[in-house]
C-alpha cells in the first residue's frame, strides 16, 4: 500500500541536477544521486558523496508556484535553529537560495539512517511495541511545542496571534487558487471556519505537517531521530498543530493515513482520549474542551483538503513532484466531508 513512498528511484527527468554545478557549490564530489520516491511537494534527494558520506537534499520544484508554498528556506531556517536545542532533526549544512545552481532554491542536511514508519496501525509489530512508537511521538510533538522559540532564535519566524484566523484565510486563499471542482463541503467550511474561531490564544513552534511518516525513528529503538519536511512550520498555535497529528483517529485506514475505527486496545494503539490526555499531561495543560477540539479537527481536515487540492491542480499543471501525486489530490473532497462533520457535530452539541 505504501510502497511507492518507500526507498529511493533514479532522477526524474524534470527534476533533473546539473551535478557539476552541484558538485562546484558543496565542493565535494558526488558519488550517486538519487531522488527519494516520497515528497509530494518538494522534491528531495539522497547525495552519496566520493568518501561515501550521505546528505539529503531538498528543492523548490520547477514551474509555477503558489505563493508562499514549497518554502525550503523555512524549513532549513527551522532545522538550523533546533539542531542545538537538542530536537531531533538532521544536521543542517547549507542553503543555496540562488537559482542559478540548480534551476531552484534548495539545502542539505545529513541523510539519517534508520526507519520510516508508513503504516500507522503499524503492522507485524508487537502491542508493546505499537504502544512505545506512539508513546515517542507523542513526546516528541510536547517536546516541540515546550521549546523556548525565543531563545531558539525563531521570535519572528511567524506572526504573534490570531494564527487561526491567518491559516484559515491563507488556506482558503490556496484552495481557491487550485480549485479545479466544486466541493460543497469546502465551500461550507471557508463560510464556518473564520466566524467560530475558539477563544484563547497561544503562540509556539508548529510544525505544520507532524506524522509518523514524517520522522525516521532508530533502527531498532522505539526513537525518533529527526523530524522531517518542515515546510508548513511556523510560529502557530499548538492545539491546531497536535489536532492535525490526531486526524489519523477520525479517518478509516486506506483513506489518507488513517486508523479510525481499528481495535486500538487489540493492536496496543492508544485511543484518541488517551493520547490527548498524555499531550496535556506532558504540556501542563488542562481538558480541552470537545467543541474546541472539534473545530481544530475541523480547521485541520479542511487545511489538508486545500493542501490536497494544491497537488492535485500541480497534476494538471504538470508540476506535482510525485508520480502518485494524482491519487492523494483526488481525496480532497473526502477531507473537506469530514471536516464538516465535525463541524455539525458542534453544531448538533450546541443546540
Amino acid at each position: 500500500m505504501f510502497e511507492q513512498f518507500i526507498g529511493t528511484k533514479p532522477v526524474e527527468e524534470r527534476h533533473r541536477i546539473d551535478t557539476a554545478a552541484l558538485e562546484k557549490f558543496l565542493g565535494f564530489r558526488i558519488a550517486q544521486l538519487e531522488q527519494f520516491k516520497g515528497g509530494q511537494s518538494n522534491p528531495t534527494y539522497r547525495l552519496t558523496a566520493a568518501d561515501g558520506k550521505r546528505y539529503v537534499l531538498r528543492r523548490k520544484p520547477p514551474g509555477k508556484l503558489l505563493p508562499s508554498a514549497h518554502a525550503v528556506d523555512r524549513e532549513y531556517r527551522v532545522i538550523k535553529a533546533l539542531h542545538p536545542t537538542g530536537f531531533p532533526v538532521a544536521k543542517p549544512h547549507v542553503l543555496c537560495e540562488d537559482d542559478s545552481v540548480i534551476g531552484t532554491a534548495f539545502y542539505v542536511m545529513d541523510y539519517v539512517e534508520g526507519r520510516v514508519l508508513w503504516d500507522q496501525a503499524l503492522p507485524g509489530m508487537s502491542q508493546a511495541e505499537r504502544a512505545a512508537i506512539w508513546e515517542e511521538q507523542n513526546r516528541v510533538i510536547a517536546l516541540l511545542h515546550s521549546t523556548d522559540f525565543e531563545k531558539a532564535g525563531l521570535h519572528d519566524f511567524g506572526k504573534p496571534g490570531s494564527y487561526i484566523a491567518r491559516q484559515v484565510s491563507r488556506w482558503t486563499k490556496q484552495y481557491q487558487a487550485s480549485e479545479t471542482q466544486k466541493i460543497e463541503a469546502m465551500d461550507q467550511l471557508i463560510s464556518w471556519l473564520p466566524h467560530n474561531i475558539p477563544a484563547g490564544d497561544e503562540t509556539s513552534i508548529v510544525h505544520g505537517d507532524f506524522r509518523l511518516d514524517n520522522t525516521i525513528f532508530h533502527p531498532s529503538e522505539p526513537r525518533i531521530l529527526a523530524v522531517l519536511d518542515w515546510e508548513l512550520s511556523t510560529l502557530g498555535h499548538p492545539l491546531a498543530d497536535f489536532s492535525y497529528h490526531c486526524m489519523a483517529w477520525h479517518v478509516a485506514p486506506g483513506k489518507y493515513r488513517g486508523i479510525g475505527g481499528l481495535d486500538f486496545a487489540a493492536l496496543g494503539i492508544p485511543s484518541e482520549q488517551a493520547y490527548v490526555r498524555r499531550y496535556c499531561e506532558r504540556t501542563q495543560r488542562g481538558a480541552i474542551d470537545p467543541s474546541t477540539w472539534d473545530y481544530y479537527m475541523a480547521y485541520n481536515l479542511f487545511r489538508m483538503a486545500a493542501i490536497l487540492q494544491g497537488i492535485a491542480k500541480r497534476v494538471l499543471d504538470g508540476t506535482a513532484a510525485s508520480t502518485h501525486a494524482a491519487e492523494s489530490g483526488a481525496r480532497a473532497p473526502l477531507l473537506a466531508e469530514l471536516g464538516w462533520q465535525q463541524v455539525e457535530k458542534i453544531l448538533r452539541r450546541a443546540a
